[in-house]
């Protein structure tokens, strides 16, 4: 799945609503935005096709036609041409991170896949080192294809198990079973040693044993990184028009708490509100996102954010595939471009940093958004009043009953 930043695959466009009193809008003038230097800059791409939509997605995804088909060549030619056009945006910065997110990027062929990253190395000067995930899902996995797509340069894969359980697969709408997902796994581990496996919990008519016979089976793989998501029923969805039955408050609380405890266990280390990984193997990409760095995004509906002296601009290409490939072959692809407001950075920023167990250091508050940190104060001084925020002044770091009431946290920067 896509980090919760909008989507993914696509980035945050969250807006604050500041009371501007106490004289902190004298912080927000537009002269006083100075970005001392560009953050690390990602690149997103988005494949917006699935075999089938699910009902709980709400993420800007596209049934495919019949058997999977999708118009691979001419969405390549229409990526390239977007990223040829973003260029300027980024002359010279070093992308330290690719993320090939979606709907479902392993509908792309192999020779598709080169294709997408060869233009990339083209066009961008990518780190040697560069983390480059794509996304799967069981039900498109197949051996040959997946040593290819290892072969032409990714080196980090996400899957969307989602559970093993048939019930739950079928109740989420999901396209694969269990033992397609066992397979999935063994055919990523044959290939790949950075795996990430996507789960969800609180799933309808889940018990706290079944949540447990998940986690176990997926802990028992040994791969590097796990994300459980808590299932939440989105507004524009099939599950948010006609609800299922779901697991009451105190079930789900039961699972997160057994979540925290067992994957510490088994080595895993809760960096992020639904992020788990073992030391050293924790997203880069996603830290980027959550960090407030820049990325650049490229795709139909793709969200982007990057930063210039004195100014943030964030951007979103056109959602529908098949308008998103015609403007971008002439020229168009971006839908919507703005400047971030002054009053609006401090807001997002922490939308961000607050989902990460260890905060971010204080300095990064100003290195990111341009304005000092004297411009949050008041909301830095009640949220540690209130137990959600660490003491600490050299860190800005959610505790322990932050993580817990996150939302409750973040609203104290919202309502500034």
């Amino acid at each position: 799945m896509i980090p919760i930043v909008p989507a993914p695959a696509a980035g945050p466009s969250a807006a604050a609503n500041p009371s501007g009193k106490d004289n902190v809008g004298l912080w927000l003038k537009p002269g006083k935005i100075d970005l001392p230097a560009s953050p690390p800059l990602s690149l997103y791409v988005h494949v917006p096709w699935c075999v089938r939509k699910c009902p709980y997605c709400d993420f800007n995804s596209h049934a495919a036609q019949d058997g999977g088909a999708i118009p691979e060549t001419a969405y390549l030619d229409a990526l390239r041409a977007d990223l040829e056009q973003s260029l300027p945006l980024v002359w010279g910065r070093p992308v330290h991170t690719v993320f090939i997110g979606g709907g479902t990027p392993s509908l792309l062929s192999a020779a598709g896949m080169d294709r997408l990253l060869s233009d990339i190395r083209a066009l961008l000067p990518l780190d040697a080192d560069a983390e480059i995930t794509m996304e799967a899902n069981p039900g498109t996995f197949e051996a040959e294809r997946f040593a290819s797509y290892r072969a032409s340069g990714i080196n980090r894969l996400s899957i969307g198990i989602q559970s093993f359980n048939d019930t739950h697969l079928a109740a989420l709408g999901r396209i694969h079973g269990g033992d397609e997902a066992h397979r999935a796994i063994e055919i990523a581990l044959r290939h790949f040693d950075n795996v990430n496996l996507d789960l969800m919990y609180a799933l309808p008519g889940q018990s706290l044993a079944q949540c447990q016979q998940d986690v176990e089976t997926a802990l028992s793989y040994g791969t590097t990184h796990l994300s459980l998501y808590h299932l939440t029923l989105e507004p524009n969805t099939l599950f948010a028009r006609f609800p299922p039955a779901l697991p009451d408050d105190d079930t789900a609380y039961e699972m997160q708490d057994w979540i925290e405890a067992r994957t510490g266990q088994a080595g895993f280390r809760h960096y992020e509100t639904s992020a788990y990984a073992r030391p050293h193997r924790e997203a880069r990409h996603n830290l980027n996102y959550w960090r407030f760095g820049d990325y650049l995004g490229i795709g139909a509906g793709a969200h982007g954010k990057l930063s210039f002296p004195h100014r943030v601009l964030r951007q979103m290409r056109y959602k529908h595939p098949a308008t998103y490939m015609e403007k971008a072959m002439a020229g168009d692809a971006v839908q919507e471009s703005r400047d971030v407001a002054a009053e609006d950075l401090p807001f997002e920023f922490m939308l961000n940093a607050l989902r990460l167990t260890d905060g971010v250091p204080a300095g990064l508050f100003h290195e990111h958004t341009g304005l000092p940190l004297h411009t949050i104060r008041k909301e830095l001084a009640l949220a540690t009043e209130k137990g959600l925020l660490d003491a600490d002044p050299t860190v800005i770091r959610p505790t322990e009953l932050g993580r817990r009431f996150l939302n409750d946290l973040q609203e104290i920067f919202l309502r500034g």
